[in-house]
């Protein structure tokens, strides 16, 4: 189980560490530990208007006690929340190599537009005469994205990427059924994200599973073999999860639609593709974007994400409702009159606060400036790749787009395993990389540095990769007992898996 970790060291390095040193912060006890009876953290004016009795308003719902609430002042809770802050990371602080989650940097000019007054403070209930401000900034994302992707229609509903793969294949279950055949079967490659397929079960679909060929794409040949007349459709992400693209994607739509199924793709990782070229171009019928990973909405701790689904005209009518339509007087409402939708997907109309920060984003960067970020999400870990595969073990020889995949195969003969070296990574001042995924590489080490990194900042993390590579062969037990520098050591991740204490219970020893 977790420990206490020791204060660190220099000896804790083999190496320089350039980026980090000891640091000494505080301990900090839970708030229903530092509770007094009595404290309070707010005044209250005297009550002007008479009481209500509880019990006779909500019967038996009515709590005779708030339960064991903490009591502290306001300076207490201020320290307390101030102190835990400084054990989090953060992109304000330094890179997320995340190659599952596209961790860019979130603009302040984005934060500030979208508490503009007027901005933050519309109420979605407001009439639509005194929403056209907020319409406009619906309509005028929608134009966006549909110019970015290439395709006929959007809705910006879906409140995440695995919310959008659902919706769109709502728009693939609906369409199918409107022609009078009703497929039973989706197809998804074994480098798939794990949402997919669980998409196409909750969606009622039996998926069948397309390996990858020895490039790490999709093998042509297989999937025309696998394609028949109970085929919805292929999900595909491209690039895929190992950071390749699909060269022969024309190929693959074809085969497809010659069949009369669809090309659904995963379009988690745009962040390679965004004024490059389009997926409506190389022929996707539906797909989904994050706007909280190529539009830098803010992302992770679950949310607030934003998974826009855009389509071909063929799937336009069984888009949820409402959409957003113009009155012959120019203005803006919303449309509900839809009999073929497959229905709303989400309460109001989606996360509005993403759509304002992501529209800020287009606009402040424009076409060339969004070809520009993509390019250097490209440079940077195609960098990273260069140096690093003389030390770790490359399984694609394939080219690189956003991210690169490494595995630990060269390490693992000294014991020691990716979960291990991300751990290390830790003390070097970095969130560590996504481990053991995409599952088609064993031991894989998955490394996105995104277009917000420096040339200086990306040395630092190859620094760090490279010395943790000569500390597997020199002394594999440092790497093992990692991370040295964190308030906890390293955690029992199965038992905390197996036996979570979800709540706080008081010691009444």
């Amino acid at each position: 189980m977790a420990t206490i970790a020791e204060p660190i060291s220099e000896k804790a390095f083999t190496g320089t560490p350039r980026k980090v040193t000891a640091h000494i912060t505080q301990n900090e006890a839970l708030m229903f530990e530092k509770s007094s009876p009595g404290k309070k953290g707010y005044k209250l004016p005297p009550l002007d208007v008479p009481e209500v009795d509880a019990q006779a308003l909500l019967g038996s719902a009515a709590r005779e006690s708030t339960g064991a609430l903490p009591e502290l002042s306001e300076i207490e809770i201020i320290r307390h929340f101030t102190r835990l802050s400084t054990w989090n990371y953060a992109i304000d602080l330094g890179m997320y190599p995340l190659g599952s989650c596209t961790m860019k940097y979130n603009p302040r000019v984005n934060e500030y537009v979208s508490r503009l007054e007027g901005i933050a403070e519309a109420h979605p209930y407001q009439p639509e005469s005194l929403s056209q401000g907020a319409l406009q900034v619906i309509k005028s994302l929608q134009e966006c994205l549909l110019e970015i992707t290439g395709m006929d229609a959007i809705t910006l509903q879906p409140a995440a990427g695995a919310h959008g793969e659902f919706t769109g294949i709502l728009l693939v279950r609906a369409y199918h059924q409107s022609r009078g055949n009703p497929r039973k079967t989706i197809i998804i490659p074994d480098s798939a994200h794990g949402t997919n397929p669980a998409t196409a079960a909750i969606c009622g679909y039996q998926v069948v599973n397309l390996k990858s060929n020895a490039q790490g794409g999709i093998d042509v040949a297989a999937l025309e073999a696998l394609v028949n007349e109970d085929t919805a459709a292929l999900m595909l992400t491209n690039p895929s999860t190992i950071g390749v693209f699909e060269h022969q994607i024309h190929k693959i739509a074809d085969v497809l639609h010659a069949r009369g199924a669809l090309l659904y793709m995963d379009g988690a990782n745009m962040n390679a593709l965004v004024g490059k070229t389009r997926p409506g171009d190389f022929g996707v019928d539906v797909m989904h974007l994050n706007l909280h990973k190529t539009f830098s909405t803010p992302h992770g701790g679950g949310g607030p994400g934003s998974g826009p689904v855009a389509c071909k005209k063929i799937l336009e009518p069984f888009l949820p409702t409402p959409v957003v339509a113009e009155s012959s007087d120019g203005t803006l409402h919303f449309n509900y009159n839809r009999p073929q939708s497959v229905g709303r997907v989400r309460m109001f109309y989606g996360n509005f606060g993403m759509f304002v920060r992501a529209l800020a984003y287009i606009l402040a960067n424009g076409p060339d400036g969004l070809r520009q970020t993509t390019e250097d999400a490209v440079l940077n870990a195609n960098y990273i790749r260069a140096k690093l595969e003389d030390l770790y073990e490359l399984p694609y020889k394939t080219p690189s787009m956003h991210e690169v995949v490494f595995s630990d195969r060269r390490q693992v003969r000294n014991g020691i395993k990716t979960g291990d070296l991300a751990k290390r990574l830790i003390d070097y001042g970095f969130h560590p990389y996504t481990t053991s995924f995409p599952l088609i590489v064993p031991g894989a080490l998955m490394i996105e540095p995104t277009e917000s990194e420096s040339r200086e900042e990306l040395d630092l993390f190859i620094d760090a990769m490279r010395q943790i590579a000569r500390e597997a062969e020199e002394n594999p037990q440092l790497i093992l007992d990692a991370p040295h520098s964190t308030r906890i050591s390293r955690l029992d991740e199965t038992g905390a898996a197996r036996k979570p204490i979800l709540r706080w219970k008081p010691n009444t020893e």
